[in-house]
């Protein structure tokens, strides 16, 4: 009697069992497969303890969707691969494609060791590289006409759900679950492909029909929080686009979609830019050297309202509003002068969706040495962005107590009540208007007389 042909499914950033061509390829092709999760000693390194409590739920989800049968192992890929593949007469590896510079430097070392990889699909709606200029055929630099292009490419519809699973019932010493904790105090959104589904339909129903609006008010829940869904592959951004309309709201997340396959597009043809400049000279400016106040910007404790809200939420709760995003990573390149660099491994410490291509490159357009055309004079004014887009004080309010006596009219500027630091508020680090014109003066220092079209 022959023995069944197995397949090994390796999972890596495809944290579900719906709309992934990868596992239905796997079972397709397979009596029998083995569900694999290898936990990776330099990836856990780089992570803080809330993407880390994320990631441990996320496991949990995807083994009980797959019956209890998900073998999570220790050990580097290739040994750990080599031995699934011995013990059970594996014939192949099927993995979702990755693109970013880490991942797919492990894929390479992994197929020169013999081990023969078969990729189907992707973490993206449209893959890295292909989406190029019809003029010759070189990759988009500016991102509105990548959205326009990326539109005309399309994508496939969501892959079909599987009817069965016959995958091989691990060795107890074979489930190696991680017990990361979640420390006291903080909180993260739920994990797994079940809550990622739950979260998109109370986003379609609760937010996405006004999502144009919404999305900036960091006060309110007008964002789609999936984010930390799509970094894990809990669910694939083709599952969300295919239920999107054409009207501004629903092309307004699309376009939020596209940004995130857009910097993924930048990373994997300038794998460089993951830690250095987009645009080189940038690397030439005058920067000052991390002390205090780059500690102050940490803990949230800058003086700017705003930016302590949100400093303290991502500390918090592994997250941290889009707006706001950008706020304190303007604060802390135009007010204190530092490398985005910085900010960015702050960030990649303690984003449960930490996406190195979007980290990497919503600094840069931020710092004004990234993908954009005319980034030179845009510096947030982290007072009016707080009054414009938390209007009420109600963000402001839930991270910075110390505000919370505080109306909606001067919580952004505290000094202007009397009562404004008598509950231990920080004095602001910085004067705002002065610094924006030092930091206008240091990037003119390194201007071209003209500055180059990055569309050009």
């Amino acid at each position: 009697m022959p023995l069944p042909k197995r397949n090994i499914i390796w999972f890596r950033r495809d944290l579900r069992i719906s709309d992934h061509p990868a596992l239905l390829e796997a079972i397709q092709t397979s009596d029998e497969i083995i569900a694999l999760f290898i936990l990776d000693s330099k990836l856990i390194q780089h992570s803080g303890s809330k993407r880390l409590a994320y990631l441990a739920a996320s496991l949990r989800a995807l083994d009980e969707s797959l019956n209890n049968k998900l073998h999570v192992m220790v050990g580097e890929q290739v040994e750990v691969l080599q031995e699934l593949m011995l013990r059970y007469g594996a014939t192949s590896v099927h993995i979702s494609t990755e693109y970013e510079p880490y991942g797919a430097r492990r894929d390479e070392r992994v197929e020169a060791a013999g081990i023969p990889l078969v990729r189907t699909g992707s973490p993206y709606a449209v893959a890295p590289g292909r989406v190029v200029k019809a003029s010759d055929a070189t990759p988009y630099k500016v991102y509105t006409p990548f959205y326009r292009a990326w539109r005309v490419h399309g994508w496939r519809k969501p892959a079909a759900k599987p009817k069965t699973i016959n995958a091989i019932t691990p060795k107890d010493t074979d489930r190696n679950f991680p017990d990361w904790k979640l420390p006291q105090g903080l909180s993260i959104t739920p994990a797994g492909e079940k809550a990622a589904l739950a979260r998109w339909k109370i986003f379609q129903k609760n937010g996405l029909n006004n999502y144009n609006e919404g999305r900036n008010l960091a006060g309110i829940d007008g964002t789609s929080k999936l984010s930390a869904h799509l970094k894990w592959g809990e669910i694939h951004p083709r599952t969300l686009l295919a239920e999107l309309g054409e009207d501004k709201d629903h092309d307004t997340f699309r376009k939020e979609i596209a940004w995130r396959e857009f910097y993924a597009d930048v990373l994997f043809n300038n794998p460089h830019t993951e830690k250095e400049y987009y645009a080189p000279r940038f690397a030439q400016m005058r920067y000052d050297a991390p002390g205090e106040k780059f500690e102050a910007w940490k803990s949230g404790k800058t003086g700017y309202p705003f930016v302590d809200a949100a400093m303290r939420q991502i500390v918090q709760e592994g997250w941290m509003h889009n707006r706001t995003r950008m706020v304190v990573a303007s604060f802390l390149v135009k007010d204190l002068h530092l490398e985005w660099q910085l900010g960015a491994d702050f960030f990649m410490e303690h984003l449960v969706d930490f996406d190195v291509a979007s980290n990497a490159h919503g600094w840069q357009w931020t710092a004004g040495s990234g993908t954009d055309a005319s980034p030179y004079y845009r510096v947030f004014n982290p007072i009016e962005q707080g009054k414009r887009f938390d209007a009420d004080g109600a963000y402001t309010r839930k991270y910075v107590p110390e505000l919370a006596h505080l109306s909606a009219g001067t919580i952004h500027e505290p000094w202007l009540h009397p009562d404004g630091y008598t509950h231990g508020y920080s004095q602001p680090i910085v004067d705002h208007a002065t610094e924006r014109l030092e930091s206008l003066a240091r990037l003119h220092e390194i201007k071209a007389d003209k500055p180059q079209d990055p569309r050009a």
